[in-house]
């Protein structure tokens, strides 16, 4: 009789139970109970499939709180990440305003003018990366020649040179962890970019010595400049200054595939008036002549990747000019800068445009390229001048103002100068 009843209460304990919880259609089931087992343990021990659901749906619960965790920390991580990059690009972009000194406004936006413009610290980085993997590759060729020659001093050199790219590569390294800790700020990035460059600017130097040591009979107009990548501080300085001129010419062989703008083959800036004499292709722009901050736009086609020889004429009396591709005239005109002579004492660069006196470099008008036999005149050459200077005649004259000249032409940032000969190597 005791059995009975205390199987009864169970019972009734499981109804309560189950009025208390709505489970739906319950299915329930009387157990009976050993005499001296405690109730409640009878009853979660003989709870079934109703408990490991709930268990079950427990766990999932605390499955998706956690990973709605993690969503909420991957949300913040991108949102840190997202206010990172605007600042670096914001850092790196150019404002609305003025494209050069003289007032032209640059393309702004979403969209990009310059396809290959560094946009921050980690761009940096990677195009000192490839500089460093194109200097690796010199002094590969140089190891052949010493193998080849057995060359004593050649070999020193060598050492020497692959122990500097050693050491700049861990400044580079050091600079990525830097950055990777987030610690470099703006305030503080100039200082180890600029050693970095420095070491870069002077390694390039050392190969290209030891590249000329190589060929001694090499005549000093036999080479190129190469500007490999768009930055602010890759650029060529002639050490000379030009003088007062009433008429120019100037020519060049250039090469390039940029887009959509090849950028500023040359700029001569003087005090006062940063625009005083340049050549520039930016954005969707065609290429245009600038003297006096006055504006002619020239019918050059020259981004196709292959060589090409440019001339442009110009006199200050009616301000009249001509420009020459491949020793044809595509276009003339006058009315640019009419009776404004070129003023001497200033700055001549070639590779990048200046907003002030041989500086205020912008990446977005950087040239991107290879450039040779840049020739400067104080007159305007005849037709048949130029076009000798196209085809390599013999006959062709160099620059009375400036002529072509390794000794006269100083390197920075990792701009490189190749050998180079014009009608041999063409394309």
């Amino acid at each position: 009789m005791e059995g009975i009843s205390r199987k009864l209460f169970l019972l009734s304990f499981l109804l309560l139970e189950g009025a208390t919880q709505d489970f739906g259609q319950t299915q329930f089931i009387c157990t009976s109970v050993p005499k001296d087992m405690d109730l409640c343990a009878a009853t979660l021990q003989n709870s079934g499939p109703g408990e490991d659901l709930k268990t079950t749906v427990m766990q999932l619960r605390e499955t998706v709180l956690q990973q709605k965790e993690t969503i909420m920390n991957q949300k913040e991580t991108i949102r840190e990440l997202t206010s990172k990059l605007s600042r670096c690009e914001s850092q790196s972009l150019p404002e609305p305003g003025d494209a050069r000194a003289g007032g032209r406004r640059k393309e702004t936006g979403s969209k990009n003018t310059m396809g290959d413009v560094s946009r921050g610290p980690s761009d940096t980085l990677a195009q000192l990366g490839q500089t460093l993997q194109t200097l690796k590759q010199r002094l590969e060729n140089l190891e052949q020649f010493s193998r080849n020659n057995n060359s004593a001093q050649t070999n020193s050199l060598k050492d020497l040179l692959q122990n500097k790219i050693d050491d700049m590569e861990k400044q580079v390294l050091s600079r990525v962890n830097t950055l990777e800790e987030n610690k470099l700020g703006q305030r503080n990035e100039t200082e180890p970019r600029g050693r970095v460059e420095s070491t870069l600017t002077s390694l390039h130097q050392r190969i290209t010595d030891l590249e000329k040591g190589q060929k001694d009979n090499r005549p000093l107009d036999k080479f190129q400049l190469t500007f490999p990548l768009r930055t602010n501080y890759m650029f060529a300085k002639v050490k000379k200054s030009l003088p007062e001129m009433y008429a120019f010419t100037v020519c060049m062989w250039i090469k390039s595939n940029a887009s959509p703008g090849v950028g500023t083959p040359f700029s001569y800036a003087v005090p006062g008036q940063a625009n005083e004499l340049v050549l520039i292709e930016w954005g969707n722009n065609p290429m245009e002549i600038l003297i006096n901050d006055k504006v002619a736009k020239l019918p050059f086609l020259i981004n196709d990747g292959k060589w090409h020889h440019i001339c442009v004429t110009w006199t200050t009396r009616d301000g009249v000019w001509e420009a020459y591709q491949d020793g044809v005239m595509r276009g003339n005109g006058e009315n640019l800068a009419p009776y404004h002579p070129i003023k001497p004492q200033g700055v001549l660069v070639l590779g990048q445009e200046q907003d002030i006196l041989g500086g205020g470099f912008d990446a977005t008008q950087a040239f991107v390229g290879e450039l040779a036999n840049f020739n400067i005149w104080d007159k305007k050459l005849s037709t048949g001048d130029i076009y000798n200077l196209a085809t390599c005649n013999s006959k062709a004259q160099v620059g009375n103002v400036f002529s072509w000249s390794e000794t006269s032409i100083e390197v920075y940032g990792g701009a490189t100068k190749w050998t180079f000969e014009p009608c041999r190597q063409l394309n």
